[in-house]
C-alpha cells in the first residue's frame, strides 16, 4: 500500500508499483496483471488468516471502490481466475463468515461476489470454442475475436490452464445460482478428460482448442498440467461428484506407474510413457507432496518433499528446474510458495516437528536473501544471489498464508480452516457450497473406468489415523535413506531414468563417439533411420525418421541417439558458459540486502577465483562514458568507479579508470530502460590486444539496475558496493555494525557451473555506436554440435564431439548410472542473423516430433512456470 497501491503489483528494489505497458513486457509473466489491483485482491483472505481482520474490512472497502474490471486489456484466462476471481471469492467467503461472527464486516452486502460474477461474465467469451476449451487470452473490455480485443488467434493452450477452473467457477455458481459458470468449467474438462491417452492415461502439456491434438505429448506433474490433477480431486471434495474422484484416482495410477521414480518425478511421454522426455524437474511439481496428502498416498510424499528439501538446503531455494542429478537447470526462483504449501499439509497429516523446523529454514532463508528493503525479492539466480525487480502476487497469497498456518495453533484461528478447501492459489471456498444451489445434476459421466490397484481407499477420504498412527518415528523411517541424496550419494538405480541417461539399453552407436567421416557410424545411423544431410556451410545434419528404420527396436536405437546427442550437446554449451556476477549494496540502509545481476568482462580480475570479491564506496567517474583520461582522479582513487557504456571498448575504459586508482569497476549500460528482468546478459569482451594489464574487476549492469545504485547516491551519497560472484551472507543487524561480510558455506557451488536458460551469457567484444545493434555470440563451444530447428533436426559437424571430460565439464554429483510460467528465451535465439561460425546454438530450443505410432519427442522450451 505504501509503495504500489494500486498497481497490481511491488516492484521490490525499486520501491514502486508495477504497472502493465509502463514497465518493459517481460512476455506471458505480464499476463496475469490486469490494472485491477491484482496483489491487493489475491491478499484478501490472507488478512483474515493472519487474524488482521481490521485491514481486511479496509482493503474490501478499497477494492469495492476503486478496482475497476472493465480494462481494455488482454490477460491471462487461467491467472485472472485462480488469483482475481479466486481472491474476490476468497474474501467474500470469509466476509460473509465475518458478518456471521458479529463483529465485522456488519456493512457487507455481498460486493465482492457481485465484482466476482462481473468478472466471470468478462471470462466467459474465452470458452467459445467447438471443444469448450478455453482461449488462453481474453480482453476484459472486448472479449475475444473481435478486432479490438487483440485475441482469439490462438490455438494451443495448456492442460492446467483449461483443467484448473472448476473451483472458482463452481463456487461462483452456487454463490449465485447462476449455473452457466459450473457448466463451462465441466465441459473444458470433460473434454479434456475425453482425449487423455487412452494406453496410459496420461494428459500431454499443451493441448489445441480447436481440434483436441495434443501439441505437447510429454507428461509430468508439473508445468502446464499441474493444477489439473489438482482440482480433479479437490472437485471431488468440494462438490461431492464420484466422476471426479473417478478421473483422478486413473491418473494418479498412470502417474505412480510412470512419472513417479522415488523420490523423483520425472516427465515421459504420453504414448510411450516408459520413455523419460527430459532429464530436469521444474518447481511447479513441489505441490503433489501436498496433493499426495489429501490423497492419503504419505510415503511418496514425504520422499519426494525430503528430495525437494535437500536441493533447497543446497541452493537455499528451489531453483526453477533442477536436473535429475540436482544441478541447476534454471537458476531463477520468483518466491514460489509450493514447496511451503506441501510442507504445511505434511506437518497437518504426520503432526512431525521435523516439518516445523522445514518452515524455520524457509522463513530464515526469505529473510536472509530475500528480503529487500520495500518488501521480499524474487532470485534472479540462486547461485549468485542476485536479485528480479519482482514480487508475485502469490507470495501474500500463498506463502505467507501457508507458513503462518504451519506454525499456527488452533487458538491462533479466529475461524476453523478445516471448514474450508484451498484452491490452487490458497484462496478460501467453503466446504458447504457442496450442497447448496445443485443447479447441475449429478451424472457419472465417465467412461471406461477400471477397478485400479490403488490400496489407499478410492471412494473416501481416508483417515489420517488408520494411514499412519500416532508414530513419531513413521515419517523419519521414510526421510532418513534420503538424507543425503543431493551432495553425497545418489538415488537407487532406476531402470528408466538410467535408460534415458545411458547406463540402461543402449544404442550401438554412442552420441560422444559419433564421426560424420566415419563410414561404420553411417551405417548403423542408417539402420536406425538417422539420416545424414551435408549443409553448404559444412555441416552435416542428422534427421531421423523412425518408418526408415531397419525394425522398431532399431527406431528407438535411434531415439535414444539423439536423445543422447541433444542432451550431450546441450550440456556442453551450458558447461562453457559464465555465470553471472553479483553487485551487492551493503552500506545503510541497504545492508546487503539489495543484490544486482552484474555480466562479467574476459578481461581483469577474476571474482570467482577471489571468493571475498572487491568492496568499496562507488564513484561516477568524469568524463561518464570513461574512454579518455579521468579528469575527477580525486574522486575515483580507491572507490569502484561507475562509467556508462558507449563510445569505446569496454577494455579502455576500464584501463583509464584502473590508471585513476579505482579498485572496480561498473559499467551501466546506456540503453534507456534495458534490465536483466528482460534481457539476457552478456559477456564484455577485451579489444583484441593483450589485457594482462587490467588488474581490477569489472562489471556490467543494465540501465533499470544501474539505476537503483544512482538513485542510492542521490539518495545517500555515500554508497559501499560488494562485487562478487555471489552475494556473500549479511547478518540480520547489521543496521547497528558494520561487521565484515562473511561467506555461507551452503551457499558455495562451483563456479563453473552452467547458467540458466533464461540468462545465457555472450561476449560483446566491442561498444557499438550509436543506434547500432550489437552482435551477441555465445563463448566458442567444445562441441561443433548445433541445431537447425526450422526443420527440427540436430545438426553435427566433423570432427567428433568430444566426450564431456574432454570439455572440461565438471564431475558431475552423480554417475548417470546411479539414477520447470515464463518462456524461456535465449539472447543466441533471439538474434538469428548473426553468424553463427560454428557457434552452439541453444538445444531447449528444439521441438522434435516423431509420427504417434512410434513416439512423441519433443525437448521443454516454453513451460509456463
Amino acid at each position: 500500500q505504501e509503495h504500489a497501491y494500486p498497481a497490481d503489483e511491488l516492484m521490490p528494489l525499486t520501491c514502486r508499483g508495477r504497472v502493465r505497458g509502463q514497465e518493459p513486457s517481460r512476455g506471458d509473466v505480464d499476463d496475469a496483471l490486469g490494472k485491477f489491483s491484482l496483489t491487493l485482491i489475491d491478499t484478501l483472505d490472507t488478512l483474515v488468516v493472519l487474524n488482521k481482520t481490521k485491514e481486511f474490512e479496509e482493503a474490501v472497502k478499497k477494492v469495492i471502490k476503486d478496482v475497476n474490471l472493465d480494462n481494455d486489456i488482454v490477460v491471462s484466462v487461467f491467472e485472472t481466475n485462480i488469483r482475481v476471481l479466486g481472491g474476490l471469492l476468497g474474501g467474500h467467503s470469509v466476509a460473509i463468515m465475518l458478518k456471521e461472527k458479529g463483529e465485522y464486516m456488519q456493512w457487507y452486502n455481498g460486493e465482492l461476489l457481485h465484482m466476482a460474477k462481473e468478472l466471470g461474465y468478462k471470462l466467459l467469451p474465452a470458452f467459445n470454442t467447438t471443444s469448450g476449451l478455453p482461449y488462453p487470452r481474453v480482453n476484459l473490455k472486448f472479449g475475444v475475436r473481435h478486432p479490438e480485443a487483440r485475441t482469439g488467434t490462438e490455438t494451443d493452450t495448456c492442460t492446467a490452464c483449461a483443467g484448473t477452473l472448476i473451483l472458482e467457477f463452481a463456487a461462483l455458481s452456487r454463490f449465485t445460482g447462476t449455473s452457466i459458470f459450473e457448466e463451462y468449467a465441466r465441459k473444458a474438462l470433460d473434454f479434456i478428460w475425453e482425449k487423455r491417452q487412452r494406453s496410459s492415461n496420461l494428459v500431454g502439456v499443451t493441448i489445441n482448442i480447436h481440434t483436441g491434438d495434443w501439441v505437447r505429448k510429454d507428461s509430468g506433474v508439473g508445468a502446464g498440467i499441474d493444477s489439473y490433477y489438482e482440482y480433479l480431486l479437490k472437485a471431488y471434495v468440494l462438490l461431492g461428484d464420484d466422476s471426479f474422484l473417478e478421473r483422478f484416482n486413473t491418473h494418479y495410477d498412470a502417474i505412480m506407474r510412470y512419472i513417479s521414480q522415488p523420490p523423483l518425478l520425472l516427465d515421459v511421454h504420453i504414448h510411450k510413457p516408459m520413455l523419460n522426455a527430459r532429464t530436469w524437474m521444474d518447481s511447479l511439481l513441489a505441490f503433489f507432496p501436498g496433493l499426495q496428502v489429501l490423497k492419503g498416498d504419505i510415503r511418496p510424499a514425504i520422499e519426494t518433499h525430503e528430495m525437494l528439501y535437500q536441493v533447497i538446503k543446497k541452493h537455499n531455494f528451489l531453483p526453477e528446474a533442477f536436473t535429475t542429478d540436482f544441478r541447476v537447470h534454471w537458476a531463477q526462483h520468483p518466491l514460489r510458495p509450493e514447496f511451503a504449501e506441501s510442507t504445511y499439509f505434511l506437518y497437518k497429516a504426520t503432526g512431525d516437528p521435523y516439518y516445523l523446523e522445514v518452515g524455520k529454514t524457509l522463513i530464515e532463508n526469505l529473510n536472509k536473501y530475500a528480503r529487500v528493503p520495500c518488501g521480499f525479492a524474487a532470485m534472479k539466480d540462486v547461485r549468485t544471489g542476485s536479485h528480479e525487480d519482482r514480487m508475485d502476487s502469490f507470495f501474500l497469497a500463498e506463502m505467507f498464508k501457508y507458513l503462518y498456518l504451519l506454525f499456527a495453533d488452533k487458538e491462533d484461528m479466529i475461524f476453523d480452516i478445516e471448514d474450508y478447501i484451498f484452491t490452487t492459489e490458497a484462496h478460501l471456498l467453503p466446504l458447504w457450497l457442496s450442497t447448496t444451489n445443485q443447479t447441475i445434476s449429478k451424472k457419472n459421466i465417465t467412461t471406461e473406468y477400471t477397478e485400479l490397484d490403488d490400496s489407499n481407499f478410492d471412494w473416501t477420504c481416508p483417515n489420517t489415523q488408520i494411514l499412519f498412527p500416532n508414530d513419531p518415528m513413521f515419517a523419519q523411517s521414510i526421510r532418513e535413506p534420503l538424507k543425503n541424496v543431493v551432495d553425497k550419494s545418489c538415488p537407487r538405480g532406476i531402470s528408466r531414468v538410467e535408460e534415458s541417461l545411458g547406463s540402461g539399453p543402449k544404442p550401438p552407436l554412442r552420441a560422444r563417439d559419433f564421426m560424420a567421416s566415419n563410414p561404420e557410424h553411417l551405417e548403423i545411423l542408417k539402420k536406425m533411420g538417422v539420416s545424414l544431410i551435408h549443409l553448404k556451410d559444412g555441416r552435416v545434419q542428422l534427421v531421423q525418421h523412425a518408418v526408415q528404420a531397419a525394425s522398431s527396436l532399431d527406431a528407438e536405437d535411434g531415439l535414444r541417439f539423439m536423445q543422447e546427442m541433444i542432451e550431450l550437446s546441450s550440456q556442453q554449451q551450458k558447461e562453457q558458459q559464465l555465470p553471472p556476477r553479483a553487485v551487492q549494496i551493503v552500506s545503510h540502509p541497504f545492508f546487503g540486502r539489495v543484490v544486482l545481476t552484474a555480466g562479467p568482462a574476459q578481461f581483469g580480475m577474476d571474482l570467482s577465483k577471489h571468493k571475498a570479491g572487491t568492496r568499496g564506496f562507488v564513484a561516477t567517474i568524469k568524463p561518464y562514458n570513461g574512454c579518455s583520461e579521468i579528469t575527477n582522479p580525486e574522486a575515483v582513487k580507491e572507490k569502484i568507479a561507475l562509467m556508462q557504456r558507449g563510445q569505446c571498448m569496454f577494455a579502455e575504459k576500464a584501463r583509464n579508470i584502473q590508471k585513476a586508482g579505482a579498485i572496480g569497476g561498473i559499467v551501466i549500460d546506456d540503453n534507456e530502460g534495458s534490465s536483466s528482468d528482460t534481457a539476457p546478459l552478456f559477456q564484455m569482451a577485451g579489444d583484441g590486444k593483450n589485457t594482462d594489464d587490467i588488474t581490477i574487476p569489472m562489471l556490467f549492469l543494465f540501465n533499470k539496475e544501474g539505476n537503483i545504485i544512482l538513485d542510492a547516491i542521490r539518495e545517500y551519497e555515500a554508497v559501499e558496493v560488494l562485487l562478487s560472484d555471489k552475494a556473500k551472507d549479511r547478518d540480520l543487524e547489521m543496521e547497528n555494525t558494520d561487521q565484515k561480510l562473511s561467506e555461507n558455506d551452503s551457499h558455495k557451488q562451483n563456479s563453473e557451473e552452467a547458467t540458466s536458460a533464461s540468462q545465457d551469457v555472450g561476449a560483446v567484444s566491442e561498444e557499438p555506436e550509436e543506434g547500432e545493434s550489437s552482435a551477441v555470440a555465445d563463448p566458442d563451444p567444445a562441441s561443433p554440435v548445433t541445431v537447425d530447428s526450422d526443420s527440427h533436426s540436430v545438426s553435427h559437424q566433423d570432427p567428433a564431439v568430444p566426450s564431456p571430460d574432454e570439455a572440461g565439464a565438471p564431475e558431475p554429483a552423480c554417475t548417470p548410472g546411479d539414477h520447470q510460467p515464463q518462456e524461456q528465451k535465449t539472447e543466441t535465439e533471439s538474434n538469428s542473423k548473426v553468424n553463427w561460425d560454428n557457434k552452439v546454438q541453444p538445444m531447449e530450443s528444439i521441438l522434435a516430433d516423431w509420427n504417434e505410432d512410434i513416439e512423441a519427442f519433443e525437448m521443454m522450451e516454453k513451460d509456463e512456470l
